[in-house]
């Protein structure tokens, strides 16, 4: 393949219109993440189990395969010049045996602490930042022993694999500790896990720092609510301190630069009732609660992650206007769709997946407003995701 790019001096080699980004993943990150790449000329492969999955719509090539089949990854890096992903179960292995085929500007020891909750705890707390409480359990006795220490209540996670709340079991008690033996009695095993105490926190929050490998910039701070442990609503910026938001930033700046970031990184938070900023998760890709960047920054989440990977200046992003994002699940899409003509207000993001299903992730509306919180009392009066309980 010619090369379609120049380098910079700097980490990243900077591609030019007209290069193939390859992204493993089909589903709506890839999809926009896509949308973003053509504005600025790129092209686009796709690898996806899923024929016309969401990103093959707007791509150029889908390889319709497994995400695990090194064939397909190493098909995908052949007519690509740079690989990405808009999911973190990827296999850093297989991404490492086709780099001399194709640039992997995020490299692969990102994946490798994302993926394992304890390496991303150890990462995070070296790099000076708080974490909740955490021990590695690998065994009944060592959550025994983890138990004696942390206390209840608590979380007790698996090391790899899980999203919105799978892998997770909260202990409140002994008799939350019998179900999760009785498992392991039932031939469930003891899988390498990680026991989390409970951060005693005011509201959930995240923030997103976008990198080429030298220069970082960071989004607002923004407060979320999740409900059946799905993501429900973000709410743009979040009511802070000025102290809370210079910690965000702050600690989100220390995780790129260790990381040496090249694309985007999604930093969940916790923000105490005592004004402490503690870290819950990384994702090493888009992330849901930053959709609202599309509208309400002057350049989005999507294109800081594709301008990272092609070693492209960034600048730092401006919130033009406060924003409310509600996810559209499968249970809410019949009912939104037939508000849509009595909310001009409405931007209205479809995935155009193929099946509808509850709690699956089908699209997203975001309202830009003056006012956040009569804009979250306007949308949770429309009745749409009544079913979702309050926590």
């Amino acid at each position: 393949m010619p090369s379609l790019s120049e380098e910079t001096g700097g980490r990243v080699e900077r591609l030019m219109p007209g290069a193939t980004i390859g992204i493993i993943g089909g589903g709506q990150l890839g999809r926009m993440m896509a949308l973003s790449a053509r504005y600025m000329g790129f092209r686009i492969g796709v690898l996806d189990p899923t024929p016309d999955c969401p990103t093959a719509q707007v791509a150029d090539f889908q390889i319709t395969a497994e995400y695990d089949d090194i064939n397909a990854i190493r098909e995908l890096a052949e007519r690509s010049d740079v690989l990405t992903y808009e999911f973190e179960n990827v296999d850093a292995d297989a991404i490492d045996q086709v780099r001399a085929l194709a640039a992997a500007p995020q490299g692969t020891d990102l994946l490798r602490v994302t993926q394992d909750r304890v390496n991303e705890k150890r990462f995070i707390n070296d790099h000076g930042t708080e974490t909740a409480p955490w021990k590695a359990v690998n065994s009944f006795e060592e959550l025994d022993a983890a138990l004696d220490e942390i206390h209840y209540p608590a979380v007790l996670k698996t090391r790899s694999g899980g999203y919105d709340g799978h892998g997770q079991t909260v202990l409140r008690s002994d008799a939350d500790l019998e179900r999760v033996r009785a498992r392991g009695d039932r031939g469930g095993g003891f899988p390498p896990s990680i026991l989390e105490g409970f951060v005693d926190f005011a509201f959930e929050a995240s923030i997103l720092v976008a990198g080429n490998g030298e220069d970082y910039v960071t989004f607002p701070i923004v407060r979320n609510e999740h409900r059946n442990n799905i993501l429900h609503m973000t709410i743009a910026p979040a009511e802070v301190s000025d102290e809370v938001a210079h910690e965000a930033h702050a600690l989100a700046l220390r995780l790129a630069e260790g990381f040496r970031l090249a694309g985007i990184l999604a930093i969940e938070l916790f923000v105490t009732k005592d004004g402490r900023v503690v870290v819950n998760e990384l994702a090493p890709r888009p992330h849901n609660s930053g959709h609202y960047t599309i509208e309400a920054c002057s350049f989005d989440q999507f294109d800081a992650h594709i301008r990272g990977i092609a070693g492209w200046p960034l600048e730092q992003p401006q919130l033009l206007k406060p924003a409310v994002m509600v996810n559209v699940l499968g249970q809410h899409v019949a009912p939104t769709r037939a508000l849509i003509a009595d909310h001009p207000e409405w931007n209205v993001h479809d995935y155009c997946k193929a099946e509808v299903r509850h709690d699956r992730k089908m699209g997203h509306i975001t309202v830009l407003t003056d006012d956040t919180a009569e804009t979250v009392a306007g949308l949770e009066s429309t009745g749409c995701w009544n079913d979702l309980k309050k926590a």
